[in-house]
């Protein structure tokens, strides 16, 4: 009895090959095509704003998730970062629009040198070291805010949020210069070949005599200092601070985005374009199956469909 084989060329660690490099730009596109035949109004420029303007936050985070994914960690505490950061704005918007950004900013930093130095100096796993913030940070926003909701009312913040460049949303603008700027760091820079050759192999990295430490330091710090970002962004969008929803379940946002744009959680790669269109890719399904009146759960489950499938694909390629 013959077994039957795929023809020349499309074996499946081809198949897998080609479906993690290109599969999510092929997704967003028959995603595009669909709502342009199927979806009244989807396409329009009003629409397409919202949804990315929607997104960028999620970009925001996953560029430094991708990061951290690329030296075969993980950081769960990015959505309590947002929180803590959004936590800090009322209290020092008072001493000016900087200040405030600053002290945000210097939010994700500290956590970022946490997690970074747990994992790199104590030598904990990132998902244990991570953890740890995960809930103490947003518990540690609760307090700062005294568990409230609180108005933003200054109006330089709140231009983050709603104003526009040439018709494009400034958060938009913002999360598509971090892109490019990650991009770059990974390609052209000693420290992006140095976070690739942390992740593809730590103990050899150690002994050709790269800084595995201070690579794996800033790392978390800037994935930290994106976070906080996001979180002043998402502040400044929803008008009011609020520790307790602020960033609820973003870090499985921003891993997924990582996960379906093709960098593997093995390590060793970064894919910076392709996180980039996963979040895109996750948004714009969602959008779809709900204007479809297909219920939120529905989308979910389609959603940890896709991861599966993402999971699995890089496994198979790794596998060859």
């Amino acid at each position: 009895m013959t077994s039957f084989a795929l023809p020349r060329g499309l074996d499946r660690p081809r198949i897998a090959d080609a479906l993690q490099r290109y599969g999510v730009y092929a997704a967003v596109l028959a995603l595009l095509a669909f709502n342009g035949l199927f979806t009244d109004h989807f396409l329009t420029a009003d629409n397409l704003r919202t949804q990315l303007v929607q997104v960028s936050p999620v970009v925001i985070v996953a560029l430094g998730m991708a990061l951290v994914i690329g030296t075969e960690g993980v950081d769960l505490s990015v959505g309590s970062t947002m929180a803590l950061s959004g936590a800090l704005l009322p209290l020092y918007l008072g001493y000016g629009i900087v200040p405030a950004l600053l002290v945000a900013l210097l939010a994700g930093v500290v956590v970022g040198l946490v997690n970074g130095s747990l994992v790199s100096l104590v030598g904990l796993q990132p998902i244990v070291a991570t953890l740890a913030l995960f809930v103490g940070g947003r518990g540690l926003a609760l307090v700062i805010a005294d568990g409230q909701l609180k108005q933003i009312e200054n109006t330089d913040l709140l231009s983050l949020g709603t104003d526009s460049v040439l018709g494009i949303p400034v958060v938009v603008l913002i999360a598509g210069v971090l892109a490019a700027l990650v991009a770059g760091l990974v390609q052209r820079t000693a420290f992006g070949r140095q976070l690739v050759a942390v992740g593809g192999n730590r103990k050899a990295a150690a002994l050709a005599g790269l800084p595995v430490r201070r690579v794996l330091i800033g790392v978390y710090v800037i994935c930290g200092v994106l976070a906080a970002l996001a979180g002043v962004l998402a502040t400044a969008r929803l008008t009011a601070s609020d520790p307790s929803s602020l960033g609820n379940l973003m870090e499985l946002s921003a891993i997924t985005a990582v996960v379906v744009g093709g960098t593997p959680l093995t390590g060793g790669s970064v894919r910076v374009l392709g996180t980039v269109f996963g979040a895109l890719l996750m948004q714009l399904l969602h959008a779809t199956l709900v204007t479809h009146d297909l219920h939120d759960s529905t989308a979910q489950m389609v959603q940890a469909g896709i991861i599966l499938v993402a999971v699995y694909v890089a496994r198979e390629r790794r596998a060859r």
